[in-house]
């Protein structure tokens, strides 16, 4: 058994692998720790470019697009490892990137998975949009980041450079022990892609699970947030997968409010997409809501098995105050402004 093994998902992404995975393997070396790419089915020259060029990475043909969260569900099923990596093809690592990692989860077997730090590939100086130094909710299920909170990307001065604590691991870069994500059903392949890591998360905090942010290793993403637009498909899977979350996860006693205060709440989101003429995005918010009411009887059973599982409805990095509010009306607009956390 490998030690870490280190999982690339790709679809029709040669350009990517061909510009960040030699620096993957270059500074993912040591004794057991592999370099895998998982092929989700891709139609372009991938394949092709892998067996000719890094034939000593592992190659995982899936033949087919399962999609983020089931693609790496099947590509998982051919790996064995104390440690996996998550990793995304648009990923730059860094000299050492691994080993702050596998020493500070090999001290702490409370804790079940970690990111590193994340910072934007376009703009070094910056934190990535999609984990920056480590994930929270907060109370009505919207997430934000040490660094970065809703389109407001802090500049990288070592000030959230200590360990803590965090809610969700960014899917982008996320360190997880193998047996945790199995015994936590893994991703959700109902989700396709998109909010399924911060439900799995959810899963393993609730569980008592710890989850950390180790900022002492480094990463830069490319990631898809400086798009000016949201793609209306990317609309829909946050907002119904938001929703879908909220619903498998959320205590008894704060279900029925919190999905009240959302739909008010996503009603206004519409509302503002339309008002800035993003008919389309207006459109993908209603459609996500009418999806998630048609479908949500279909996760009744992970709703229940979640609550019976789940050894704590209090997880401090749930913050117990609406972010919108804090944002907008109290011009909160990076994480050290925000209250302590408890």
């Amino acid at each position: 058994m490998k030690k870490v093994s280190v999982v690339i998902l790709n679809w029709n992404g040669v350009g990517m692998l061909q510009k960040f995975l030699p620096g993957v393997i270059k500074y993912s070396q040591g004794e057991g720790v592999e370099v895998c790419v998982a092929d989700n089915g891709s139609t372009d020259e991938s394949v092709v470019w892998l067996q000719t060029y890094c034939p000593d990475v592992r190659l995982i043909v899936l033949g087919k697009n399962y999609g983020f969260a089931d693609g790496y569900n099947m590509a998982l099923q051919q790996v064995e490892a104390e440690y996996v990596v998550l990793l995304n093809s648009d990923v730059e690592v860094t000299p050492h990137w691994l080993e702050p990692l596998m020493e500070y989860m090999d001290a702490h077997p409370e804790v079940a998975a970690c990111q590193p730090k994340i910072r934007s590939e376009r703009n070094k100086a910056l934190f990535e949009y999609a984990g920056a130094s480590g994930g929270y909710l907060d109370k009505y299920g919207y997430p934000f980041c040490r660094g970065r909170i809703f389109d407001v990307v802090e500049e990288d001065k070592g000030q959230y450079d200590a360990i803590r604590p965090i809610f969700w691991a960014t899917g982008a870069a996320l360190f997880i022990r193998l047996k945790d994500y199995r015994e936590s059903g893994g991703l959700d392949g109902c989700f396709f892609a998109h909010m399924e890591e911060i439900d799995l998360c959810w899963r393993l905090r609730s569980r008592g699970r710890g989850i950390v942010c180790i900022p002492q290793s480094t990463v830069y993403h490319v990631g898809a947030a400086t798009l000016k637009k949201e793609n209306p498909r990317k609309t829909f899977l946050n907002f119904r997968n938001n929703l879908l979350m909220l619903y498998k996860n959320l205590p008894k006693k704060e279900l029925k409010r919190v999905m009240l205060i959302r739909g008010v709440l996503d009603g206004v989101a519409a509302l503002v997409f339309l008002l800035k003429g993003e008919k389309e995005a207006a459109r993908a918010v209603l459609q996500a809501r009418k999806e998630f009411k048609r479908i949500r009887p279909d996760f009744e059973t992970s709703r229940a098995e979640n609550m019976e599982k789940a050894v704590s409805a209090v997880i401090p990095e749930r913050v117990d105050y609406s972010i919108l509010w804090k944002y907008h009306a109290g011009r909160k607009k990076v994480f050290s402004s925000l209250p302590a956390m408890k």
